[in-house]
């Protein structure tokens, strides 16, 4: 399936989470595009995506390799490499990214110190220019604030130059499943349903995640607030939200 996409593949140097955010004009990204290991990396797959790219580069990542390392290997093994653009970010906040020629215009990235940046088929260089400068003017929020902040910044300046379909949010941190995991998978403004969706999470669902069990520690019981919380028709929660 063809992506034409921008999206961000990040790290943040205060928690070491990685995470990626993405929209396109394509139905549910969020299923395609980002794949993320804790501890070990973050990748955005686009394009003609190849799952397997991002796959490969993050076996290489868990055995060792930086990130440039890692995807130069993953795309070597692609004949089709021509056609495709991923950008991965390391534990260690190394970035890589590639564009291939083939890629529908307007398409390129940029990569810095915990990040990497990229799009195809967007309206113009400014939309990865604005992104970057989104991402590094946010540095005080959290990475999946920052993240959006950033894939807000590369929707206004014009994102997809076709028009706006999906979106998601994806981060991790040192636990094998998500600490935050939205997507709008069909939306007429994915990127905005993400904001408005983001104060629900954080008040509905960061309280149970963080309830969770996490890997080597003994479950932990329900948290009250939590419980109460679950037991409350979803528009009467805080944040809001749902039906009755």
């Amino acid at each position: 399936m063809q992506l034409n996409t921008f999206s961000i593949a990040a790290r943040c140097p205060r928690t070491g989470q990685l995470g990626v955010a993405v929209s396109t004009a394509v139905p549910a990204v969020g299923a395609i595009c980002p794949r993320i290991v804790a501890a070990v990396g973050a990748v955005s797959t686009q394009a003609w995506v190849n799952p397997y790219l991002a796959v490969d580069a993050l076996d290489r990542l868990a055995a060792g390799d930086a990130a440039e390392t890692a995807l130069a290997a993953a795309l070597a093994a692609d004949p089709s490499r021509g056609v495709r653009q991923i950008g991965v970010v390391d534990a260690a906040g190394r970035a890589a990214a590639f564009t291939g020629e083939d890629c529908t215009p307007w398409f390129g990235h940029r990569t810095g110190a915990g990040y990497a940046i990229q799009g195809n088929m967007l309206t113009g260089p400014e939309v990865l220019e604005a992104m970057e400068a989104a991402f590094l003017g946010s540095e005080a929020s959290e990475l999946a604030e920052r993240l959006l902040l950033t894939l807000e910044a590369g929707q206004a300046m014009g994102g997809d130059k076709r028009g706006k379909q999906s979106a998601a949010l994806v981060v991790y941190e040192a636990e094998a499943y998500p600490l935050v995991d939205l997507r709008v998978d069909e939306h007429r403004h994915p990127v905005a349903e993400l904001r408005r969706i983001w104060p629900i999470y954080l008040a509905q669902l960061r309280p149970f995640i963080a309830g969770m069990t996490r890997r080597g520690s003994a479950p932990p019981p329900a948290p009250e607030a939590v419980v109460r919380t679950l037991l409350i028709p979803p528009p009467y929660r805080p944040g809001g939200g749902g039906s009755v």
